[in-house]
C-alpha cells in the first residue's frame, strides 16, 4: 500500500502541473475555475470541489476543466471511485490538450488502481502507452499492477530485463525494479537470484535496512565459509547493524580471537560510548571482556616486533599476512600493507584469496587509497563468500 500510496502522489502532482493551463473556457467560468486551480495547489480539496459545483459550464471546454479539476479534489480526498468517474468524463470530451492524453490515462488508471478497480487499471494504462507515455511513474504503476496480478514469473522477467538494461547502459538499476525481482524470486523460491538481487540493493542503494538484510541471508550462500564471520560482523557495524550488546561482544570477541587486540578494545569501547554494555545482569562479563582487551592490547605492541620477524623467516607467508593485519587494525595501515603485500609475494598462503582482501581491508582502512583499495577487492575470487564480502567492504568502507 506505500508503494500505491506514493505513485498516487505522483501521479497527482503530475496531474495538478497541467490542469491549469491555458485553456479556452467561457468567460463566466474562467474565475471559478481559477479560483478553484489555486485552492487545489493549496490543498483545501473540499473548498475547491465547492467551488466548481458553483460553475455554469457554457461548452465543452468549461466541461472538462471542471472534471479535471473535480478528479483532482477527489484524489487529494481518497474518493478513488469519485476520482476515476470525473477524470474519464474529462478525457471523453475530447478536449484534452494532444500534449496530456498519455498524462491523464495515467492518472485516470492510477485511480482505478487505487479503488482496486484493476481491469479498469489495465486498460487506461494500455491508453496511456498508445498515447506514447513512458514516463518512470508508468512503468511503477504497471509493475504495481503486475504485482497484484500474482503474475511472479512475469514480474520477474520484465524487472530483471530493466535492471540489466541500466546496467549496460552504465547506469544504476532503479530501486523499485531491483525490488520488485527480490520480491518475485521470493514468491517463485529463487534464493539463489533472492541473493543475488540483495547485494546488488547494497551495493547500489547501501542503506542500513538492505545491508542488515543482505548480511544476515549471505551466510545461507552454498558454500560460504565461517572465516568470514568477522567480516560480517564488521561489516554489520560499518553499516549500523549492531546495535545490542550480544553483537559487540560477539564482534569484540572475534576480533580478540583473530589478534586484533587494538581494534577489539575500541569496539567494545564504542559499546560502552553507546550505554549498550556495562549495564544489565552481563555487565560483569561485558567488563571482563574490556579488561581482557586492555590486557591484550598491551601485549600486541609488546609481541609485535617480534613476531614480525619471525613471519618474515618463516618459508610461507601466512604469518606476514596475519601481523600486517594486526598493524593495521592497530592503525599503522602503511606497515600492515606493506607486510600483507611481503606475505602475498612468497606466493606459499594457505588462502591466497583471503590475502588478496585482506591487503584491500588495510588500503581502505588507511583512508588513503580508496581507488586502488576498491580496484585490488575487485581481484578477489572464489565460491566460499570472499569476493561478496569484497564488494561489500568496497562500498561500504570506501563511500
Amino acid at each position: 500500500m506505500k508503494t500505491l500510496r506514493l505513485l498516487a502522489a505522483a501521479l497527482l502532482s503530475a496531474g495538478l502541473l497541467n490542469i491549469a493551463a491555458a485553456q479556452q473556457v467561457s468567460a463566466g467560468a474562467a474565475k471559478p475555475l481559477k479560483e478553484a486551480s489555486d485552492l487545489l495547489h493549496a490543498g483545501k480539496a473540499k473548498e475547491a470541489l465547492a467551488k466548481l459545483n458553483s460553475v455554469t459550464t457554457a461548452g465543452p471546454n468549461d466541461t472538462y476543466m471542471v472534471a479535471r479539476l473535480k478528479g483532482a479534489a477527489y484524489q487529494k480526498l481518497g474518493d478513488n471511485v469519485a476520482a476515476a468517474q470525473q477524470l474519464e468524463g474529462a478525457f471523453n470530451t475530447g478536449k484534452v490538450p494532444p500534449n496530456e492524453v498519455g498524462q491523464l490515462a495515467e492518472s485516470i488508471a492510477g485511480a482505478y488502481a487505487q479503488a482496486g478497480n484493476h481491469a479498469k487499471a489495465q486498460q487506461w494504462i494500455q491508453k496511456a502507452k498508445d498515447a506514447g507515455d513512458n514516463s518512470q511513474t508508468l512503468r511503477d504503476l504497471m509493475a504495481y499492477e503486475q504485482a497484484s496480478s500474482g503474475d511472479y514469473t512475469t514480474i520477474a522477467r520484465d524487472a530483471a530485463a530493466n535492471i540489466k538494461a541500466a546496467e549496460g547502459a552504465g547506469k544504476r538499476p532503479a530501486e523499485a525494479d531491483l525490488l520488485r525481482l527480490a520480491d518475485a524470486y521470493r514468491h517463485t523460491g529463487n534464493k539463489v537470484g533472492d541473493l543475488q538481487v540483495k547485494e546488488k540493493l547494497v551495493l547500489n542503494y547501501p542503506t542500513t535496512q538492505y545491508a542488515g538484510i543482505y548480511l544476515s541471508d549471505l551466510p545461507g550462500k552454498p558454500g560460504f565459509s565461517p572465516r568470514y564471520q568477522l567480516d560480517l560482523m564488521r561489516l554489520r557495524l560499518a553499516t549500523g547493524n549492531i546495535t545490542t550488546a550480544a553483537d559487540y561482544m560477539e564482534l569484540g570477541q572475534l576480533l580478540l580471537q583473530a589478534g586484533m587486540a587494538t581494534e577489539a578494545k575500541a569496539v567494545v569501547d564504542k559499546g560502552y560510548a553507546a550505554n549498550v554494555l556495562g549495564t544489565g545482569a552481563e555487565a560483569a562479563r561485558q567488563q571482563r571482556l574490556r579488561d581482557l582487551a586492555n590486557k591484550n592490547v598491551e601485549e600486541e605492541k609488546a609481541s609485535i616486533a617480534k613476531r614480525t620477524s619471525d613471519a618474515a623467516a618463516q618459508k610461507d607467508g601466512n604469518g606476514l599476512v596475519q601481523v600486517g593485519m594486526e598493524y593495521s587494525s592497530m592503525g599503522e595501515h602503511d606497515k600492515g600493507i606493506e607486510l600483507i603485500q611481503q606475505g602475498i609475494a612468497k606466493d606459499t598462503l594457505k588462502y591466497p584469496e583471503d590475502a588478496k582482501l585482506r591487503l584491500g581491508v588495510a588500503m581502505l582502512q588507511s583512508g588513503k587509497m580508496n581507488q586502488k583499495a576498491v580496484a585490488q577487492l575487485r581481484t578477489v575470487q572464489g565460491n566460499d563468500g570472499a569476493p561478496e564480502i569484497a564488494r561489500l567492504y568496497s562500498v561500504i568502507y570506501a563511500k
